[in-house]
């Protein structure tokens, strides 16, 4: 399995608008971020976790030509508002799947509601084939490629993270319920939302983030969601040896 992080940054983005602290005047590429996103790939197939706000910057940044499927995690702007820019890959592909919650669904039809209740004819829409996941039960994306939907909850949003046969992709949170905690145990490679060194009301810092990696003990694990609090290398002295931050086109090779 093959994981592109084509973005990893909270939802203002790094550098944030009109800051000049350390890291948005970073020249460091690491502290570049953009807008959380995951591009997984196994066995020929694309998977798209989210189509944040800069979808079409990452796409083309990362040379996207064709997906098989899109994960929704939750229905926040910075995770969602690229959705219209899967439109070329539509013209040359045709409708690809996408799989949200009943209640990211709900928002999606709201925010897109121009997608789903169209007025007019012509203008190019996003072409999409719904589908509802349920935490906990399993699905697949070709043969050899098995997802599970997971509840957390970021605030008072239950949020999909999501299982790919041994990695999982765990965004928006400050609590993992006890039986999604079961559901990613037994990995080697764990995403895990990480917003800040201090603490946060709906999203785990730096201490949260590490407690629940010692306790899930995967081989390796992978901060993301990082605002401009943190700085690549000062901070990456914090970490254990088997936790890293992220960074945007960062590639993790998963067997």
């Amino acid at each position: 399995m093959r994981l592109t992080f084509l973005g990893t940054g909270t939802s203002t983005g790094v550098p944030s608008i009109g800051c000049e602290c350390e890291t948005c005047l970073s020249d460091d590429p690491r502290d570049k971020r953009l807008r959380a996103s995951i591009l997984v790939e196994h066995d020929g197939k694309k998977i798209l976790v989210d189509t944040s706000i800069d979808f079409r910057q990452q796409a083309l940044r990362a040379k996207i030509k064709y997906l098989d499927a899109i994960l929704i995690t939750h229905c926040h702007a910075d995770h969602v508002f690229g959705l219209d820019d899967i439109r070329p890959l539509n013209f040359r592909h045709g409708a690809m799947g996408v799989y949200a919650d009943e209640l990211a669904w709900k928002d999606l039809r709201r925010i897109f509601k121009y997608v789903f209740e169209p007025t007019h004819v012509g203008g190019g829409l996003p072409q999409l084939i719904p589908h509802v996941v349920f935490p906990k039960a399993k699905f697949n994306i070709g043969r050899d490629l098995e997802i599970t939907p997971l509840e957390v909850i970021h605030g008072k949003l239950p949020v999909m993270a999501y299982r790919f046969n041994d990695f999982a992709y765990a965004t928006d949170l400050k609590f993992i319920p006890p039986d999604s905690m079961d559901g990613l145990r037994d990995l080697k490679v764990l995403v895990l939302d990480c917003v800040r060194i201090r603490p946060h009301s709906t999203h785990l810092c730096l201490e949260e983030a590490l407690e629940i990696i010692a306790e899930l003990k995967p081989k390796k694990a992978f901060l993301t969601h990082m605002n401009h609090e943190i700085l690549h290398q000062r901070d990456s002295k914090l970490l254990p040896e088997n936790v890293f931050f992220a960074y945007d086109n960062l590639v993790v090779e998963s067997d």
